[in-house]
């Protein structure tokens, strides 16, 4: 693969002392982080293929989004007015016209959405939805590393969930990239949704046999609670560990209605993680805020997300990590209580240890894969500071992303995308978006002549 040389750069190690090198190096060799540290110690440059200098920029690990759902770039600005944090808003907004999604629609819908990923910093994202394969196949087109969760949505229909049940498992067994970049894993919708307790202890046992994880909604609106207190007297969080739910490695998005006892499940996990997606929290309209806080404070591993983009209408993981630190401010009544250097690690190191991948990226050290971003801070809005944390994520934005590459691999560079034209990326995407929302306003015409 060759072998690179950046230098001159702000870096952010994001490793276990959260080392910063201004004006340091890093050094990419066949795909893997081979030195990384301050200019006196940066290595000859003639012996690398290419040496970038990119002073006044920041390098950094890529973005892990912990929770998202690629396909539904389609919905973007769809569901406006409408909380997706409930089964109302949901299933009148999203999962009528979802029936109208055929696997075609897929890959255009999710190379548009890897485009803008990698195009603000994301080197990894956390997928959750139907047509896993088709989803699969186009994050391998795109370059980026994903987790993809099978979405499994049962609606009390026990039929159903065991078909459901079958495809998840032969996605498992069958779904795996040989480059390592793409990783399945089962993807149950919600305590409220998938909801009986034969089809949840099924896909835990499934997933442990196979060492993959579980990611699912918890917490996100009042039907998770009011559907486990009926019928178990307990939250979804506490319900859901007596089924043996929390044994294996779970990621669970949202959680905006913890209490005390439910966030104690979280702690005495073995690998439980939650995806803190704060701004589809704020456009949700709910009263409930992640408490982000309250569960990195008893040592739960708390990552980043988005959400989809017709919950949240951005993949900017900057802008992201802003509303992450606002939001946190707010609920706990005080200034900053989660640092922009936490917030970092939260987007990085934390997003790769909740999809168990902390061994392999998020962090810039010796022997991981050379998964970076590099910012350009020499844009208005961005002056000299002591804190170069702060000034991406307060006074940044993705948009500022020049270059980026995954296992050593440039997938940006200077701003454009190096795999794939975005101008036939948009293309493809636009033709796909007319035909499936003409393919729904058919659907609704033939329904209500049903009705009628």
């Amino acid at each position: 693969m060759g072998s690179t040389l950046i230098h001159g750069a702000t870096i952010l190690s994001v490793d276990a002392g959260d080392r910063v090198f201004a004006g340091g190096f890093v050094a990419i060799r066949d795909g893997r982080i081979s030195a990384v540290g301050p200019a006196a110690e940066r290595p000859d440059p003639a012996g690398f293929d290419e040496v970038l200098d990119l002073t006044g920029h920041l390098v950094m690990p890529g973005l892990v989004n912990a929770h998202t759902h690629s396909a539904m770039v389609l919905f973007r600005g769809r569901s406006e007015g409408q909380s997706l944090l409930t089964m109302d808003g949901w299933y009148n907004s999203i999962r009528e016209p979802e029936l109208s999604l055929v696997a075609s629609d897929i890959g255009p819908a999710v190379a548009l959405s890897c485009a803008e990923m990698a195009l603000s910093g994301t080197t990894t994202f956390c997928d959750q939805y139907f047509f896993a394969e088709e989803i699969a196949e186009a994050v391998k087109q795109s370059g980026l590393r994903a987790v993809i969760a099978y979405g499994i949505v049962q609606l009390g229909d026990a039929a159903r969930g065991e078909e459901e049940l079958a495809r998840a498992t032969h996605f498992l067994e069958k779904q795996r990239s040989a480059d390592g970049r793409v990783i399945p894993w089962f993807g149950p919708h919600a305590p409220y949704v998938d909801n009986t307790e034969d089809l949840l202890r099924a896909e835990v046992e499934i997933a442990r046999t196979h060492g993959a994880g579980l990611h699912m909604h918890m917490a996100a609106g009042p039907e998770d609670n009011e559907e486990t207190l009926r019928r178990y007297g307990k939250t979804a969080a506490v319900a859901l560990e007596a089924t043996g739910f929390f044994s294996g490695r779970v990621h669970v998005a949202h959680c905006l209605d913890l209490s005390a006892e439910d966030i104690a499940v979280f702690a005495r996990a073995p690998a439980a993680s939650v995806a803190y997606c704060a701004s589809a929290g704020l456009r949700s309209g709910r009263d409930g805020m992640c408490p982000a806080v309250d569960l990195r404070a008893a040592g739960v591993t708390v990552a980043i997300g988005t959400d989809n983009v017709a919950a949240n209408n951005s993949y900017d993981m900057v802008s992201e990590m802003r509303v992450a630190g606002l939001v946190a401010s707010h609920r706990e009544g005080r200034a900053q209580p989660l640092s922009s250097r936490e917030l970092i690690r939260m987007a990085t190191i934390e997003g790769a240890r909740a999809l168990g991948l902390d061994h392999e990226i998020g962090s810039l050290e010796v022997g991981k894969s050379a998964d970076i971003a590099a910012f350009d801070l020499c844009g208005p809005g961005y002056s000299e500071t002591p804190d170069p944390e702060t000034a991406l994520i307060y006074s940044g934005s993705g948009r500022d992303l020049r270059h980026l590459w995954v296992a050593g691999e440039p997938l940006v560079r200077d701003r454009v995308l190096m795999r794939r034209p975005y101008a036939n990326i948009r293309s493809a995407y636009s033709a796909t978006y007319a035909e499936f929302w003409e393919r729904v306003a058919d659907a609704r015409q033939s329904k209500e002549k049903e009705v009628a």
